[in-house]
């Protein structure tokens, strides 16, 4: 049965714009001849381009906006928080080299420390009075710098008037590749701020901020090594810490002498303060020792243990504030 004849609308060919921010397949309808060939090669194993082709892209805006999580994740800790509120970015660095390197018996898993957010930059912020610079937090961060990749930069916050530019420049210089942060594993913000004590803040929901440069060390440390397992040694630990920052850094005249004098007894024990190990009680007392006077002044013992913290090469930026 013949049907009716329809006269053509269009009697030319019209070519139709694709647009170019969708993805292309091949025209099925065009290949029909070749379609037992196509899926005989399919068969073999052979990926489709076409399939090819969409995953590369789909991989791109992944990537794309894990770097746009990132950003904002940055932007967060630096503008919408109270205690992280910046009026200027002075540098920030990507820091791999150092004199010398620190062996640590145990290694610490970020991801199980710090909690596993995938496309953010896990960021310390740590306000600082640039009164009292934390040298402490300047040797730690250059001992995490041998141990990740560290985007480490420093502010001013508006409460402070003027900071010195050794003060400024204390993370080192500014990093070329600083605004890609999903390079980085840890971020660490110092914000020169006029705060009574020193604060630091890991995560900005979760977490109370941490006072005092004490609390503030046993933190990054145990990004660098887990605790003694020995709770013997660990008390040891935490023992010379809090009497480096209460006694060396706060006390009296009588009560520096006593600490020096236990100082030189225990290094006449052994290399270190707990043990055979390097640790934070090392760190916490190079530094408060030479705060409170010259090394000159200090016992035999002491003075020898003071050269080999200097050897291990991580108090260089430390000692740029000792002079």
């Amino acid at each position: 049965m013949s049907m009716y004849q329809v006269k053509p609308v269009c009697r030319s060919l019209i070519t139709t714009d694709l647009p170019t921010c969708m993805y292309n397949l091949r025209n099925v309808h065009a290949q029909q001849g070749n379609s037992s060939t196509s899926e005989h090669a399919l068969q073999n194993g052979e990926v489709d381009p076409a399939v090819k082709a969409l995953e590369a892209r789909q991989d791109e805006i992944m990537r794309k906006l894990y770097e746009l999580k990132a950003a904002v994740e940055g932007l967060a800790k630096t503008v919408s928080t109270p205690d992280a509120d910046l009026d200027l970015t002075v540098s920030s660095s990507l820091s791999s080299q150092s004199p010398a390197s620190t062996t640590f018996k145990g290694v610490t898993d970020l991801d199980t420390l710090l909690g596993k957010d995938l496309g953010a930059l896990r960021d310390i912020v740590i306000n600082a009075n640039p009164a009292q610079p934390p040298l402490t937090l300047l040797v730690l961060h250059s001992v995490l710098c041998q141990r990740y990749r560290v985007l480490s930069t420093v502010h001013v916050h508006s409460s402070t008037a003027s900071v010195p530019p050794q003060l400024l420049s204390c993370l080192g210089p500014r990093h070329a590749d600083s605004y890609a942060r999903q390079m980085f594993q840890l971020g660490f913000t110092l914000i020169w701020k006029d705060v009574p004590k020193l604060q630091m803040k890991f995560s900005i929901q979760n977490m109370c901020p941490v006072e005092g440069e004490a609390n503030v060390a046993r933190f990054l440390f145990k990004l660098l090594s887990p605790y003694p397992s020995d709770p013997a040694v660990a008390t040891l630990v935490d023992s010379w810490v809090d009497t480096a920052f209460f006694q060396l850094a706060e006390g009296s005249a009588k009560e520096r002498a006593a600490v020096l004098r236990a100082l030189n007894s225990a290094l006449g024990r052994g290399p270190w303060l707990a043990g055979p190990e390097f640790s934070l009680a090392d760190i916490a007392c190079y530094c408060c020792v030479l705060q409170s006077g010259p090394a000159s002044s200090t016992p035999a013992n002491v003075q020898r243990w003071i050269k080999s913290c200097e050897n291990l090469g991580h108090f260089s930026p430390a000692r740029l504030f000792l002079k």
